[in-house]
């Protein structure tokens, strides 16, 4: 460890990002990214975008990009926060809201960013273990608490919660800063923003990686109430102020006002996922109910870890997250036809050996 080195990086436990590799003629199902690229309209609107321009600094406020998701969500432009993807945006409300005297509660299988971002900014924090089928419950957050984050679908699971058990949950705890992680809402979760009128203690955050295709973007954003806005622009300008280049604004604009592609894609999402699940269910795995672009599951004869292996071998990459709980399943992104196919073809090697 280098003597430079200070405490705080001394003593870290970094977060592990899905693999990236470069190899030829992967199937790459291990970090959720889109099957599908993203909006022509985006993609044209970062074309027009790359001019001289790019000399000048951005739109520190984004303001053309708040004022759209302002419309597409019904909320007014003052309630809507960007930055660079949706990590930057939670780790800015770990510091501006959630860190409280009292400790954050979390589910113990979840985001695996949020226990390093309690790490590294001196956040309490508590646990609160999902029952035996993998879901949230919300009557086990009924304790004493400083602030609460859960991921709605539930990551790496899947799993998602109604949204009137989310306004339970605001119910239960109107006095502290409550956060909601919608990355995956698009493909069949119910949103909380609508609870947001109601609850200024609510901060919805969602991003443009997954159902929009832009995750080589790393465009991220927040929704709640003026004073909850506030607090994440005051951490922001103290961080970067600057944190959306001209090209992520524009392509994330262009993105929202292609409502019918945004639709298409997300519905060619959802019936992969649903065709994957009966062939893995079919294939003897037991896969959770998924709200989100992945699946969950496991088998009952071989060990997660066993299986991720295998498929790497035949060149299939999924995601496998080795502990106790986790440690027999697969996380798995659903990728286009040829993916699945690919993916089914090794199962049945292995299930024939």
């Amino acid at each position: 460890m280098n003597p430079f080195w200070s405490r705080i990086a001394r003593e870290l436990s970094p977060y592990v990002p899905g693999e990236q590799p470069r190899i030829a003629n992967l199937v790459k199902l291990n970090t959720n990214e889109s099957p599908f690229g993203p909006s022509p309209l985006a993609l044209e609107a970062m074309r027009n975008a790359a001019t001289d321009t790019l000399r000048l600094y951005p739109d520190p406020e984004a303001t053309e990009l708040r004022e759209v998701l302002a419309a597409h969500h019904g909320v007014k432009p003052e309630q809507v926060f960007v930055g660079n993807g949706p990590d930057e945006v939670l780790a800015h409300a770990f510091v501006a809201l959630l860190k409280q005297p009292k400790p954050l509660l979390f589910p113990d299988v979840t985001y695996s960013f949020y226990p390093v971002w309690a790490q590294l900014f001196g956040l309490a924090c508590e646990t609160v273990r999902l029952d035996d089928e993998m879901r949230v419950r919300v009557e086990d957050y009924r304790r004493e608490a400083g602030s609460i984050v859960i991921a709605n679908p539930n990551a790496p699971t899947g799993v998602a919660l109604p949204r009137a058990e989310i306004a339970r949950l605001l119910e239960d705890h109107p006095d502290i800063p409550v956060v909601i992680d919608e990355a995956y809402v698009d493909f069949g979760g119910e949103s909380a923003v609508p609870l947001i009128a109601d609850h200024p203690n609510l901060l919805v955050v969602q991003t443009m990686s997954k159902s929009r295709a832009l995750a080589g973007l790393r465009v991220g954003y927040a929704l709640g109430d003026m004073g909850l806005i506030g607090a994440l622009r005051r951490v922001k300008d103290s961080f970067n102020s600057y944190p959306l280049g001209r090209l992520a604004q524009a392509g994330a604009v262009a993105s929202v006002h292609d409502e019918a592609y945004f639709r298409e894609s997300c519905a060619r999402v959802v019936a992969g996922r649903e065709a994957m699940t009966w062939e893995l269910i079919r294939l003897g795995f037991i896969v959770l109910p998924s709200s989100a672009n992945f699946v969950f599951a496991r088998h009952p004869a071989r060990g997660g870890a066993e299986f991720a292996g295998w498929l790497r071998e035949h060149a299939v990459l999924v995601r496998h997250f080795n502990r106790p709980r986790t440690a027999p399943y697969l996380r798995i992104s659903v990728g286009s036809e040829d993916d699945a196919r690919r993916l089914i073809a090794a199962v049945l090697i292995l299930g024939h050996e």
